[in-house]
């Protein structure tokens, strides 16, 4: 089933590349991560193509719960642990401008993607140790963060960090208007990378600037990233008839769930797992047990999944 965001937010179809072409810069990857990239291109005086092998926005961008937070689950202790302090509060601290940043733009160009500054949840209902700890590295961090036991959940957790003016919004939204001045050809493959060269599934493109914002890199050497990284997947069921909640939730437990409001509606997430794992299938009926027994009479709209590239 298509996500939320592709049902209500169409784009219009971009044709394929037929032939050969150059430009100053070449994007390869239609997702968020490329369509801003070429629009912040164009927008400096940088000729600047997309070539994405799909539809854009048809990977992860369609299928992301779309939270724009600086808590990204228990990174803080984690990075204090492996880099010291100072990475931890440099990257607490590039969170925080990427949240300005992404409403400068908005506000800059008009655009409307349901944008809502929200506080941020990181629960436990059993983790009460490794959410203080995380909750300590935060605030030496300086994020604005702090704890409470009332996170406003249809059931008791041992705690929560609040993490205050965060975001949310409409991830296809955004991009569509994001890619409206932008030169875009879908369907279209590349299949080698090589200099200042693509070669792709309808010609080839030749570029000064390469920049790679596809959900894999796919260029093995240098980097070898194929053996330093592996994927994740995880499932989302939007709910009608559900309590709207009043921030964005990520538990931290084995069992952990998400939570997030889109209008009327309720996105409830989970049931994470290693790509492959999960040949049985089943993850999309425990997400719906749990949505029956947390709010006894609601209905699914619609359900999707994604899937993450796990870094080192």
């Amino acid at each position: 089933m298509p996500s939320l965001w592709r049902q209500t937010a169409p784009i219009a179809p971009r044709p394929p590349l037929q032939g050969d072409l150059g430009a100053e810069a070449a994007v390869i990857g239609g997702g968020l991560a490329g369509i801003l990239t070429a629009a912040l291109l164009q927008e400096a005086g940088v000729d600047t193509v997309v070539l994405e092998a799909d539809r854009i926005g048809s990977g992860q961008t369609e299928n992301t719960t779309a939270k724009v937070t600086s808590q990204h689950g228990m990174f803080c202790r984690r990075l204090e642990q492996s880099l010291g302090p100072d990475a931890a509060r440099l990257y607490a601290g590039a969170g925080q401008q990427a949240l300005e940043w992404y409403q400068q733009l908005l506000w800059d160009r008009r655009i409307e993607c349901g944008w809502e500054r929200l506080p941020a949840y990181l629960y436990a209902v059993e983790e009460e140790d490794a959410l203080l700890q995380e909750f300590t590295a935060q605030e030496r961090a300086g994020l604005p963060v702090r704890l409470t036991e009332d996170a406003g959940l249809p059931f008791p957790v041992a705690g929560a960090v609040r993490c205050e003016n965060q975001a949310q919004f409409h991830p296809l939204r955004l991009l569509r208007a994001l890619a409206e001045e932008l030169t875009i050809w879908e369907g279209t493959r590349v299949l080698e990378a090589e200099g200042d060269q693509l070669r792709t599934t309808g010609g080839t493109v030749r570029a000064k600037h390469i920049i790679f914002c596809c959900h894999f890199p796919f260029v093995n050497a240098p980097g070898h990233y194929f053996l330093r990284m592996h994927q994740e997947r995880s499932y989302v069921v939007a709910l009608e008839g559900a309590e709207k909640m009043e921030g964005m939730y990520m538990g931290i437990d084995r069992d952990r769930l998400s939570f997030r409001s889109q209008g009327d509606l309720l996105l409830l997430g989970g049931a994470r797992h290693r790509t492959g794992a999960n040949r049985k299938g089943g993850q999309y009926e425990m997400l719906r047990s749990q949505a029956q027994e947390l709010y006894p009479g609601c209905h699914e709209t619609a359900h999707w999944s994604a899937q993450d590239c796990m870094t080192l």
